[in-house]
């Protein structure tokens, strides 16, 4: 493990006052904004557990294959969130030659750390079943996240525990992360403390402290004027893997905050940062 420093997450809100004042948002640009073409959801609400938020939905690309995985999680503070909001974010991924899953999880109050991250593991375990069936390719997976998706999705890679437990270990290929938080002590913003001031060793709750050289290989994108979670948590963890020995590619977009980096995954927003044709190309060549 590495040392971890003792910085928190600076923005006066917290993830979830970020996560709420972008809900409205979200909700008009998965409803009115313009789709990627060449793409669509093929399934809605499959079961990867029997609680009612373990469900996933599947987008593909309209024809071709077999494509690689990309299992996106979105973000919301782990208490809010609903992948109800995300589909033009699959559909963006999976127009450029991918099969995505995204996925619902359980979020505070209802579960607390780490439970949140074991319906992560859980739903990409699910996904490699179902892959083959819609035109993917379960030996070329990857994980993606934005923000508290993005913890998400570097915990399952880079903590071995996690996809040990659902029998797959060697699954996850590569990940991504947009704007995530990878070292965030002590808490000290209610998002924080909700969702992991329960766990008797904050260390086991950090990306970073599980950074090694044999992970996947890791791309870490951040904006430089992020106030909910700084660019510091990005450097960190990129840092740290690379000390390790491992593989990792930092992206940093001058101006670039943390909804517009998601954002930037819209067809609406994509001339302000080449988000999507960065992590999408270096996912197609990781996965092959």
């Amino acid at each position: 493990m590495v040392t971890l420093t003792r910085r928190g997450m600076v923005a006066a809100t917290g993830l979830a006052g970020g996560a709420l004042a972008a809900c409205s948002p979200l909700a008009a640009l998965n409803a009115l904004g313009p789709r990627d073409r060449g793409a669509r959801r093929v399934a809605h609400d499959l079961p990867y557990g029997p609680e009612a938020r373990q469900r996933l939905d599947l987008y593909a690309p309209d024809s071709g294959g077999p494509w690689p995985v990309v299992v996106f999680f979105y973000g919301g503070g782990w208490d809010s969130g609903a992948k109800a909001l995300y589909g033009w974010a699959a559909q963006a991924i999976a127009a450029q030659g991918f099969v995505v899953a995204l996925p619902d999880y359980r979020l505070v109050p209802e579960v607390h750390f780490p439970a949140f991250i074991e319906d992560a593991a859980t739903a990409t375990a699910r996904t490699a079943a179902l892959a083959t069936d819609f035109g993917g390719e379960p030996a070329r997976l990857a994980v993606a996240g934005h923000s508290a998706g993005a913890h998400l999705a570097m915990m399952i890679t880079l903590d071995r525990r996690y996809m040990a437990a659902v029998d797959r270990p060697e699954l996850i290929r590569a990940a991504a992360g947009l704007a995530g938080p990878y070292e965030f002590l002590p808490f000290n913003v209610p998002a924080a403390v909700n969702a992991f001031g329960r766990v008797a060793d904050p260390r086991l709750t950090q990306p970073v402290a599980f950074a090694r050289g044999d992970a996947p290989p890791l791309w870490i994108a951040h904006g430089t004027v992020d106030t909910v979670v700084h660019d510091e948590d990005a450097r960190l963890l990129h840092a740290a893997i690379q000390a390790a020995g491992g593989e990792s590619e930092l992206a940093l977009y001058e101006g670039i905050d943390h909804a517009a980096i998601v954002a930037a995954l819209s067809p609406l927003f994509r001339g302000r940062a080449p988000v999507l044709a960065d992590m999408t190309t270096f996912l197609r060549g990781k996965l092959g």
